[in-house]
């Protein structure tokens, strides 16, 4: 049986870990953190993403104890703890530069926080002996910190955070000093040791990938305020703002005026029409006159009558409608197969139409003398509104020749990245305007038939995009 998905947030009924209740942080003049409200929940992996200078650092410096909040209220399973030492709280930090002590082994770096509590040897032993194992560094317990690798030492610093068992890891920049392939290793690492301890983390990171990766939800913050918090996917897909969307990952930005396109008329309820009522049949009593039993005269006996009597003279006699009924064909007329139609001319094929666009959204004039780009998922409510569409490069196709498709757009390949999995194409369109366009690799040598200075076609979906209010 498939395990529910991990949403607290979504739950009315899920006791937040952490509460932050308009908190604010003030150096003199500067507002570091203004009015702040966020609740985090047990076991979550919590990401605080920005950039340098939004306030994510003071925010955990705040949640350590190392500053205290100018205003407002923190609390840590339902306590307060804006003014407990960092010493008295259930919190742990792991700096990005470790701090390590040079001079004490592996393990006695990972024992040093028992000790300072005076727990008992065998305790210290066996609690010890579990962070090895758990960050794979049983082998290495005796080295010192300068005979290990970078990664090696992150992971000693994780282990020597975990040994107390805190409720709350704060974890600050923890792998900017590993390079890519190693970081991006110990991002898995750091999801399965925190899936296995059941530690709540909270990370401070500017690197937008790192953040996705580990998090169950990503906080973007912008001047000391979260601008959304969701989970990955939804910060990805559906930013809230034209500053989420541009911060997060690769992304075009389509300014324009928005024109609110026509619903789906009405189909009308169809009515059966009455039935016209047939004429009502004389009744003829069985007893009457033979003269009255007689058919009352049709329509065409009069005719009859006035073509006897008036019209015969210039057109001949009447015809029977039985007379007029073309003889049976003899035997040989009928053994003789009819000829064969004539072959129709040819006629070319038809133009592929283009595709149905759901009615609604919105028309985005972007250049004078452009096809509006359609929205079909923009909110009508913006018409006439200056706006942005936020496209993501993976959502445009390039090609040559024009496609079949509700949006599309010409322009001039003016710059390639080759990625290995993928191409990045730089299309400058109408107005100067640059769109980024990707493109899987899928073959291990593939035919790149289009290169720099090519005339091009851009293409997406009416879907493809996000329609934002342009800040």
């Amino acid at each position: 049986m498939a395990e529910p998905v991990f949403a607290p947030w979504n739950d009315p009924a899920a006791k937040p870990l952490i509460q932050f209740k308009g908190v604010t942080k003030r150096f003199g003049d500067f507002t570091a953190i203004d009015d702040l409200t966020q609740d985090i929940f047990e076991r979550e992996f919590f990401a605080l993403l920005g950039p340098s200078g939004c306030g994510k650092t003071t925010l955990m410096r705040m949640l350590a104890g190392f500053e205290e909040p100018t205003e407002g209220q923190i609390l840590l399973d339902g306590r307060d703890i804006a003014h407990v030492p960092p010493n008295k709280r259930a919190v742990n930090m792991m700096f990005q530069s470790y701090a390590l002590f040079p001079h004490l082994s592996v393990y006695d770096n990972i024992a040093f926080g028992l000790r300072r509590e005076k727990k008992p040897k065998d305790e210290v032993h066996a609690r010890v002996q579990e962070m090895l194992r758990l960050t794979r560094l049983e082998r290495f317990s005796a080295r010192k910190p300068h005979q290990i690798s970078g990664g090696q030492r992150q992971r000693v610093a994780l282990a020597r955070s975990l040994a107390k068992a805190p409720k709350l890891l704060l974890l600050d920049e923890p792998l900017g000093a590993l390079d890519r392939k190693l970081r991006e290793e110990t991002q898995f690492e750091l999801m399965d040791i925190q899936e296995k301890t059941g530690t709540t983390f909270i990370i401070v990171t500017h690197d937008q990938e790192e953040a996705m990766t580990v998090a169950t939800r990503v906080a973007v913050m912008n001047e000391g305020k979260i601008a959304q918090v969701s989970t990955p996917d939804v910060i990805y897909e559906a930013p809230n703002s034209v500053y989420v969307a541009d911060f997060i990952g690769d992304v075009n930005l389509i300014r324009g005026t928005a024109e609110a396109r026509a619903l789906a008329p009405e189909k009308a309820v169809e009515q059966t029409p009455e039935p016209i009522p047939a004429p009502p049949t004389p009744v003829i009593e069985p007893d009457a006159p033979v003269a009255a039993q007689k058919t009352a005269p049709q329509p065409n006996d009069m005719g009859r009558v006035l073509h006897d009597r008036v019209l015969s003279p210039i057109f001949g006699k009447w015809i029977d409608d039985e007379q007029r009924r073309l003889p049976p064909p003899s035997e040989a007329e009928a053994n003789t197969p009819a000829p064969s139609p004539s072959p129709a001319p040819e006629q070319p094929a038809p133009m592929p139409s283009a595709p149905d666009v759901p009615a609604g959204g919105l028309a985005i004039h972007w250049a004078d003398g452009q096809p509006p780009v359609i929205a079909a998922n923009g909110d009508p409510a913006m018409a006439g509104q200056s706006v942005v569409l936020s496209l993501r490069p993976e959502k445009v196709s390039i090609a040559k020749e024009r496609p079949v498709a509700p949006n599309t757009l010409r322009g001039k390949v003016i710059d390639i990245a080759y990625l290995g999995n993928i191409s990045t194409y730089h299309v400058e369109i109408e107005g100067g305007t640059m769109i980024k366009a990707q493109a899987a690799n899928t073959r291990r040598i593939a035919r790149r038939d289009i290169t720099w200075e090519d005339e091009v076609w851009l293409s997406f979906t009416a879907t493809a995009g996000v329609v934002l209010k342009d800040e």
